[in-house]
């Protein structure tokens, strides 16, 4: 995708143009690899006018719709370094910001402190992604408040140092709702963002991208994935199945596979053997032998 193809007001393409970096030689295996393909375009021409404008942003939507690929290709339309952080109930401060370590060189030790993710792209103006932020425990989070807000600031608790964020730092954070281990996000942390939806992609968007990201090449048999794909939604939007086995992520890996075994054992090992239920199994199993067999 081509920064030209969004059709941006003139003001916020000279903003985007502006905002990318032209010197990251020594970042450049941190810049994303453009490959979202929105469901609506609006999602992604949306995503560049916040981002152009230093908003934050958060992507909502279900396991596999492509959460993390949309920041990527953000990262690649403005040709700016991306850090991440992958949120659990284990996340902490140190994890975020950094962490002090014992050095030695030249014979002497010394305590030095090594800068986390947030602290790298504060200081750089990079982006920051922030995923599943949901998953981290609610206690967790506030340390960010003030790098979320118009301070865009923090005072590193290691080290004392006040950190003020670089001009185009700008933070991406992804959020799955109502799944097991996630709790719901605090208002005021919400608040500090601008909020996308990002939904499963469909018909001859999921058929490019099946046919561009996967080994498959076989139209006939993509032309079923898609079809499966569909099915798997509708029986997600019933309520008979959930959205993680609907996953783009998991059919992208059933491809693949179904380029070198059958496409029902395929999806079995992709798609079936992740989920717990017997019901919704068996569910998918009946979707998948009308389609392939």
């Amino acid at each position: 995708m081509k920064l030209e193809s969004l059709q941006l007001p003139p003001d916020i393409e000279a903003m985007v143009k502006n905002k990318r970096q032209t010197s990251i030689e020594d970042f450049g295996n941190l810049v994303g690899k453009a490959g979202y393909k929105p469901a609506d375009q609006s999602i992604i021409h949306d995503a560049v006018i916040a981002l152009a404008l230093r908003k934050n942003i958060l992507l909502k939507g279900p396991t596999g719709s492509g959460k993390t690929k949309l920041a990527e290709t953000l990262s690649a339309l403005f040709s700016q370094p991306m850090h991440s952080i992958n949120c659990s109930v284990d996340l902490d401060a140190e994890s975020m910001l950094g962490f002090k370590t014992i050095a030695n060189e030249d014979g002497k030790t010394s305590i030095e402190f090594v800068e986390g993710p947030v602290i790298k792209a504060m200081k750089k103006g990079h982006l920051l992604y922030i995923d599943e932020i949901n998953m981290a425990k609610p206690e967790t989070l506030p340390i960010l408040n003030g790098v979320l807000d118009y301070r865009r600031m923090i005072t590193n608790p290691f080290t004392g140092e006040i950190v003020k964020a670089a001009n185009d730092f700008t933070v991406i954070a992804a959020i799955n709702e109502g799944y097991v281990g996630t709790v719901p996000l605090n208002e005021a942390l919400k608040n500090r963002f601008v909020v996308l939806e990002v939904p499963y992609i469909q018909g001859e968007i999921l058929k490019q991208v099946l046919l561009e990201q996967s080994q498959l090449k076989d139209e006939v048999l993509v032309n079923r994935f898609v079809t499966f794909s569909a099915d798997l939604i509708t029986q997600v939007k019933n309520g008979q199945i959930s959205e993680e086995a609907a996953s783009i992520r998991a059919l992208l890996d059933t491809c693949d596979l179904a380029k070198f075994i059958p496409p029902l054992r395929a999806i079995q090992r992709g798609v079936i053997e992740k989920l717990d239920d017997d019901r919704e199994k068996a569910a998918i199993k009946n979707i998948a032998e009308t389609l392939f067999e």
